[in-house]
């Protein structure tokens, strides 16, 4: 059975966190958050909140056992897009995009 989590609206480039979830599949649970806890990125906090979040909803919502959980899938979608702009040379102006995304995570159970 799988179970999923996702954090939508998160202040980031899909491109940038995707770089981070493209580790996550096939590892356990505890193995993707110790992983996250030492990557170099302010991003990988948020990560492992929603690998803490599908984890929470396995245990309290399916009864599942915790320490077999493996996340099948993780990707990151594109959110709202904020348009700004910003002011150059000559009375012009280029567009400046700030990105956001929907991050979600799948477990599923190991062996399954």
């Amino acid at each position: 059975m799988e179970v999923r989590a996702t954090a939508k609206g998160i202040t980031v480039s899909p491109r940038k966190v995707r770089l981070i979830l493209d580790r996550l599949p096939g590892l356990t649970v505890d193995q993707a958050l110790a992983l996250l806890r030492y990557i170099q990125s302010p991003h990988a906090r948020s990560i492992s909140k929603v690998v803490l979040s599908a984890a929470s909803n396995a245990e309290n919502n399916f009864d599942m056992d915790i320490d077999e959980l493996v996340i099948k899938r993780a990707y990151a979608d594109e959110g709202r897009m904020m348009k700004r702009f910003r002011p150059r040379a000559r009375g012009r102006v280029s567009p400046l995009l700030k990105r956001s995304s929907h991050i979600t995570i799948i477990l599923d159970e190991r062996g399954v």
